[in-house]
């Protein structure tokens, strides 16, 4: 079991559904995201799945959330960009970029476990591990 498993849990047990339902969104990083960490034997152990059981509980995911895609609105390009834009070397910083800028050009609020990622968008919610 993945360490934030039980947070993570706690927060969609709080959220209320009819409200949500129609709102829960992903996009293609947080797609990769959630298949490799479900593959990833260094996070989850003897509980790593194989890549098809990775899709598996993906779309048991997605059918229970009823998620859907988020297309990039027209000035995402630009919000991208401006999240993206610094001198500086960084991988990190393409992934977080994106995400931060769909969930603004999108209007929408980002969850995260990640800090310096809620940092970067003020309307976040930060989930925070236990101990």
């Amino acid at each position: 079991m993945h360490p934030h498993h039980e947070v993570a849990l706690s927060f969609f047990s709080e959220v209320d559904l009819p409200s949500y339902l129609s709102t829960f969104y992903l996009c293609r990083v947080t797609q990769l995201g959630l298949l490799r960490l479900l593959t990833n034997r260094s996070a989850l152990g003897i509980e790593a799945l194989t890549l098809r059981q990775a899709w598996q509980a993906f779309d048991r995911f997605s059918d229970f959330w009823k998620a859907t895609f988020l297309d990039e609105p027209p000035e995402f390009d630009d919000l991208f960009r401006q999240y993206t834009r610094r001198d500086e070397v960084s991988t990190k910083v393409w992934s977080d970029g994106y995400v931060v800028a769909l969930a603004a050009a999108s209007g929408l609020r980002l969850v995260t476990f990640d800090r310096a990622l809620a940092k970067q968008d003020k309307g976040s919610i930060l989930l925070r591990t236990m101990g």
